[in-house]
């Protein structure tokens, strides 16, 4: 059976991890530091730190903000659930904002809508790697704390005044005031658990540099961990250009069969971390072809705020038909030649 997901650990991160175990150095220390350095190099921002969660990260970041307690953070239905339990838990009140249907993103209109019940800041989950509108975004002025834990390396061309596209590039996790970058087991660099809390500005790591500075150890990502994801992230563009090219192959098949996948930029303004699957027939039907032909799908957003709240769907009608119609394909490097052509038959003749 192809397993839907599968994290791609080498040699080099086998290394890295048996090395910081026969050093007896698993705690916070000199891995952490070459971790920071490697995402700052990677994100081109200003500081950062690694912690031992996405909801320490959110922690840090509220607290840099300075965000009055109680005040509503808007989220995407189809984000994380926990992103809607750490607002709570921080003593904040969830705002949940429904999709855009054909890109499973939150747009500037919805973000609008959002502002006018009373949301305070955004938290800005890039589902499934694409790229919001950031300009859009902005120009709301908003608080924005991005989670790019499915996007990381994704970029967009800077634009000139006029609008126009330059030759340059802005990487995401450089358009919010704070960014979390999640090393969770399916993320697309993981340290099999934590999160990167990325500043990009000066001025913003300087505030978030005074809390870090007095952060207790246990919030603080251990070496152990980091030395898997200073490996992953060394190895994200072989990664990427092997997820790319199989997505390009999974794409193509679906053009022949029934079902589609979300519209994005194919270069570099989204990022490959799955293969999301729009279903136009029944998710038990397919999911039964498939797994008799040895391949396990599974659905795309089953651990999201909108499938732990059901009592949001009446507001979150695009959320909800996402959910329940939405699946990931395999998509992973460690796919064989034989692998991936069978995914690719199957796609073109799934029910």
């Amino acid at each position: 059976m192809i397993q839907t997901y599968s994290t791609t650990i080498r040699r080099k991160e086998m290394d890295a991890v048996l090395t910081c175990m026969v050093d007896e150095k698993i705690g916070p220390g000199e891995l952490n530091t070459k971790l920071i350095q490697q995402v700052k190099e990677f994100i081109k921002c200003d500081g950062a730190v690694a912690l031992r969660s996405p909801s320490i990260a959110l922690k840090y970041a509220l607290k840099s903000i300075n965000l009055e307690v109680s005040s509503k953070i808007m989220i995407s239905a189809l984000a994380p659930a926990w992103q809607y339990q750490s607002v709570l838990d921080l003593g904040y009140e969830p705002l949940v904002l429904d999709v855009d249907e054909a890109s499973g993103l939150v747009t500037p209109e919805i973000v609008a809508e959002g502002m006018k019940k009373g949301g305070k800041l955004l938290l800005l989950h890039e589902t499934e790697g694409i790229l919001p509108d950031f300009k859009g975004i902005k120009e709301l002025q908003i608080p924005v704390i991005e989670d790019i834990s499915q996007s990381a390396g994704a970029s967009v061309p800077v634009l000139n005044e006029d609008g126009s596209p330059t030759q340059d590039r802005k990487a995401a996790g450089n358009f919010g005031v704070f960014t979390i970058l999640g090393l969770e087991e399916r993320d697309v660099i993981t340290s099999g658990g934590g999160a990167v809390l990325i500043a990009s500005g000066r001025r913003e790591w300087l505030v978030l540099k005074h809390f870090v500075d007095e952060a207790p150890l246990t919030d603080l990502l251990p070496d152990i961990n980091c030395a898997l994801a200073w490996v992953e992230l060394k190895e994200y563009p072989r990664n990427e250009k092997t997820r790319k090219e199989l997505y390009t192959m999974f794409n193509q098949a679906c053009m022949i069969g029934r079902h589609k996948t979300f519209a994005r930029e194919m270069e570099n303004g989204s990022t490959m971390c799955s293969f999301p699957l729009i279903l136009s027939s029944a998710y038990k039907d397919v999911k039964q072809y498939a797994a008799k032909k040895d391949i396990e799908i599974q659905l795309a957003y089953d651990n999201s705020v909108i499938a732990l709240h059901d009592e949001l769907a009446e507001e979150c009608i695009h959320a909800k038909s996402l959910y329940l119609r939405c699946v990931h394909i395999p998509l992973y490097p460690r796919l064989t030649h034989a692998e991936s052509a069978k995914i690719v038959k199957i796609l073109s003749t799934l029910p």
